[in-house]
């Protein structure tokens, strides 16, 4: 490891974060997302972010906390399953095409197109022409969509092994997190270097200055957190939309309306 390297990874480590700090810090962060949606709706604003990443990462946390306070019809998460039979038949950038955001839209890609670089890489679910020709056209994609007006944003989080291992080995023992751990997250464990060589090949071809990557420290989970809505609010040009200030109306008069005389079905009251 480079002296850089290690000093920036000492310092990460000296710098620590309270879960009060950690919490408002996400508050605030959260308060500006929902300008930003704002902003985005009044506009007719196209952004779509991709997050990718070794698998236990962080990506989903990340996601789950952007979503966290805002409206699921203008902050959209797609996660595509395993193409079907039909999705594998099609141009490859197809189905990822019709999840891409309309005016008004983000898109929160957890995993995106650059599954061909990575899983399908490392596991032979592509062919080797198959996967050349991604890396060929993948920046040619990317720059179509930049050009169309559309906001494009890329988050590459990167996790050690150690941390990796730590958290799997959560997974694993609590039953709440066993769904998260598939038998392919296994395997991307014991083929490291596998994916370590998938993902320089994939920096080298696809880091371009339209639609760069921004690497995220993850192996802290709150200050990759904040460190990512941070730099995602930076990279989008919004202005706060000023409103009306809102006032509750009176109630109407019950005008001589009554409860019926029935009995509910009430949900027990078990705590």
């Amino acid at each position: 490891m480079s002296k850089k390297k290690s000093e920036q990874k000492s310092s990460e480590k000296s710098k620590k974060l309270s879960s009060k700090e950690y919490e408002k810090a996400l508050y605030d962060l959260q308060i500006e997302l929902c300008k930003l949606q704002e902003w985005i709706k009044a506009t007719n604003t196209k952004i779509c972010v991709v997050f990718e990443g070794r698998d236990a990462a962080g990506k989903g946390g990340v996601i789950k906390r952007i979503t966290e306070r805002v409206s699921p019809r203008v902050f959209k998460v797609e996660a595509l399953p395993a193409p079907t039979e039909r999705e594998k038949s099609q141009f490859y950038y197809q189905r990822y095409m019709n999840r891409l955001p309309a005016g008004g839209e983000i898109a929160l890609f957890d995993r995106s197109w650059y599954n061909r670089a990575g899983v399908e890489r490392v596991m032979g679910f592509c062919t080797e022409v198959e996967y050349q020709e991604f890396l060929r056209t993948c920046p040619g994609f990317e720059r179509a969509l930049v050009e169309a007006g559309m906001i494009l944003i890329k988050y590459w989080f990167e996790v050690s092994q150690e941390v990796q291992e730590t958290r799997f080995e959560a997974r694993i023992e609590d039953p709440t997190k066993q769904w998260k751990l598939s038998p392919m997250d296994l395997e991307s464990m014991s083929r490291w270097y596998d994916y370590s060589r998938a993902k320089d090949m994939m920096f080298a071809t696809t880091d371009t200055s339209w639609a760069p990557w921004y690497v995220v420290p993850a192996d802290n989970k709150k200050k990759a957190r904040l460190n990512c809505i941070s730099h995602l609010l930076s990279q989008i040009p919004y202005e706060e939309i000023k409103h009306p200030k809102v006032k509750l109306p009176k109630r109407q008069k019950p005008d001589g309306y009554e409860a019926p005389d029935r009995v509910y079905n009430y949900v027990p009251q078990k705590y």
